[in-house]
């Protein structure tokens, strides 16, 4: 898990920097070319360690820097602010997988409601295609400070909510499962004799 939020983090990072310095100084000029800035520096520090990128790696940088160009020739700040629509169109995409949640799954849940698994599988894939349409929504108006709080509140927000509604859903499903097969006398190999 924690790897998972260290290329996370690596892969957002000029985005994050980007807010960070447009809300200290409330200039996209100097925002953007901070978040060029440090899209250079993360390509060299690879370079350097004699590291590989990832192809989503190189994905988010080849936005960061065509998008932040963008910025810079037009002065308008919606090119940047659309860039995190574009991940969560990414993720959704590979969401579409059938049975991708499958792998994530504890074995119990696995074994016991895998149609429903695989059912939140596609429900995980619609929210991030909404979300990525609403970062759209939000960056078309051009107001960072509301694309601010979207991208950090409510989009967060909405998938610390499915994760909760999904954890207690599939708790309160397996757990009635279970319970109904230990009264009709249901081992794990099969009716009781």
């Amino acid at each position: 898990m924690k790897g998972v939020l260290i290329r996370l983090g690596s892969d957002f990072l000029s985005t994050i920097v980007f807010l960070v310095v447009y809300l200290t100084t409330d200039d996209v000029i100097i925002a953007t070319l901070v978040a060029l800035a440090v899209t250079a520096a993360q390509i060299i520090y690879t370079r350097v360690r004699r590291q590989s990128l990832d192809a989503m790696t190189y994905a988010s940088m080849a936005l960061v820097i065509t998008l932040g160009v963008a910025t810079l020739l037009t002065n308008d700040p919606r090119f940047v602010l659309a860039k995190p629509a574009i991940g969560h169109f990414a993720v959704g995409a590979i969401m579409l997988r059938k049975n991708w949640m499958l792998r994530y799954s504890p074995d119990i849940v696995r074994d016991t409601i895998p149609h429903l698994v695989t059912a939140a599988g596609y429900a995980w894939s619609a929210l991030m295609f909404l979300l990525g349409l609403g970062t759209i929504a939000i960056a078309m108006t051009g107001d960072v400070k509301l694309w601010a709080l979207y991208v950090s509140v409510i989009s967060v927000g909405a998938k610390i909510a499915a994760f909760v509604i999904q954890y207690v859903a599939f708790r309160i499903i397996v757990t009635r499962k279970l319970r109904n097969k230990a009264q009709h006398g249901w081992t794990a190999s099969g009716p009781a004799h």
